[in-house]
């Protein structure tokens, strides 16, 4: 196994309804003391359930501002009227454990990584085609009409921008969700950095 792609974090991108958490799921399921997931700083409210510093660091919104005065994030993001980032010490502390750091962060976060010292793997996970991401999408029945424009409106873009040349270094379509973890383990574990062709999604205009 090629220790360089172990050491190296894991960025991983994809619009609302590509099956990123799915995949993530099942991946430290099975390999549960491999990798570790940076645990990203937010000021939304935390949800019934959510323990602070597992599921999110839950910070004012006068803290996190301070936090990039400080330049502590390695990535940050606005998103519905809330702040959301990566700092470099949730990073620094998965290494610290030996594990691989898996990076779940959105297009504007992979521009900011690449701005930064960190020297990741990218990877896009998109389904097959745009209209099985609609249906993805609007099949959940538990946002209203404008929470699903809203994430259609950023899946465009997150699909615009990975279509750009050299901007991932691989991409899994989501098409089959076993066939799709297959490959997905693979480059998470370092054995391939090689991934699915990327797809003609044919997203629409705006």
């Amino acid at each position: 196994m090629p220790a360089l792609e172990t050491l190296r974090p894991l960025v991983l991108s994809g619009p609302s309804g590509s099956g990123k958490s799915t995949l993530l799921k099942r991946l430290f399921k099975e390999h549960p003391d491999r990798f570790g997931f940076s645990v990203s700083h937010t000021t939304r409210r935390k949800r019934e359930g959510e323990e602070d510093g597992v599921a999110y660091h839950f910070v004012s919104m006068q803290e996190f501002e301070s936090m990039i005065e400080r330049k502590e994030f390695i990535e940050h993001a606005m998103f519905s009227g809330n702040r959301y980032g990566t700092s470099i010490k949730a990073v620094d502390d998965v290494a610290t454990t030996g594990k691989r750091c898996i990076l779940d962060i959105d297009s504007q976060g992979v521009r900011l990584v690449k701005a930064s010292h960190l020297d990741p793997f990218y990877l896009f996970i998109t389904p097959p085609k745009y209209s099985e991401l609609v249906k993805r999408l609007t099949g959940r029945g538990t946002e209203t009409e404008e929470a699903v424009a809203s994430r259609l409106a950023a899946a465009k873009g997150e699909i615009r921008y990975a279509q750009e040349p050299g901007v991932h270094d691989a991409v899994v379509v989501n098409d089959d969700v076993d066939r799709a973890y297959r490959v997905f383990e693979k480059i998470a574990l370092g054995e391939s950095t090689e991934g699915d062709p990327f797809p003609d999604l044919e997203v629409p205009e705006d």
